[in-house]
């Protein structure tokens, strides 16, 4: 059971936070979210009051995040932990396990596949594909089996795996996800030796909630849902309201 306000945040904690749906809400599509400079200026106030132990967690590339939080350039976990930048700035990413012509190939497929379908977008991520349905969730069910029908043609030994989210489903590299994420921040300065906090709303950040949670941390889950988080708040505002706390 989920517990509501959670504890005060303090500066000794390292914060790992999902943007979508937890510190930015959701647009039509991923291109059309937009970040507040008010958002911008809590965020690094609480990245130097932490002594930079704050790590942004999203399946978006870190380019992408990069772009919403210009000139912010902090540790980050992008494509769920496929591509990870350290607090000293190095940034590893994970080696694709298939030839990118294969990739392409399934790319295409997915491309044929959702011509037509007003509503359904396919993002091409470079490491992982993504089929979203926010503007017609009446083809969730489609999508679904679309990624499901194609996966085999990645390659078996489970390369890749099916990542569901909020009106998205994404074919992915297995082997990382936030929690493997969190574990690698964990074991780096200035993250070393602080009580981790995790706050995210969808079920790629259940992998974070698990690793927090083992650690004895903070983890927060945002919205309604099933969770393993130990608290909650009720939207975007309410972690602003939290954080600004």
């Amino acid at each position: 059971m989920t517990r509501r306000k959670p504890p005060t945040p303090r500066r000794e904690w390292a914060y790992f936070f999902d943007l979508d749906g937890t510190l930015i809400d959701f647009a039509a599509t991923p291109a059309a979210v937009r970040v507040s400079e008010d958002l911008r200026l809590l965020l690094t106030r609480m990245y130097r009051s932490a002594g930079g132990a704050v790590a942004l967690m999203s399946g978006r590339p870190i380019a992408d995040i990069d772009r919403l939080f210009r000139n912010a350039r902090m540790p980050a976990a992008g494509l769920h932990g496929l591509e990870r930048r350290a607090a000293r700035g190095t940034v590893t990413r994970h080696r694709p396990p298939v030839p990118a012509a294969r990739m392409e190939r399934v790319r295409r497929r997915l491309a044929a596949a959702v011509n037509g379908k007003p509503g359904l977008l396919l993002e091409n991520k470079g490491l992982a594909l993504a089929l979203h349905y926010r503007r017609a969730p009446r083809l969730g069910a489609y999508a679904h089996r679309l990624a499901r029908s194609l996966l085999p043609v990645l390659g078996g030994n489970g390369r890749f795996c099916i990542q569901r989210g909020k009106y998205v489903v994404e074919m992915r590299p297995s082997g990382k996800d936030k929690g493997v994420g969190v574990e690698e921040f964990m074991r780096e300065a200035p993250f070393r030796g602080r009580l981790p906090v995790f706050v995210g709303d969808d079920a790629t950040d259940e992998f974070g909630f698990a690793v927090v949670n083992r650690l004895g941390g903070v983890t927060i889950k945002v919205g309604p849902g099933k969770t393993v988080a130990r608290w909650r708040l009720p939207d975007v505002r309410a972690v602003r309201a939290w954080l600004a706390s």
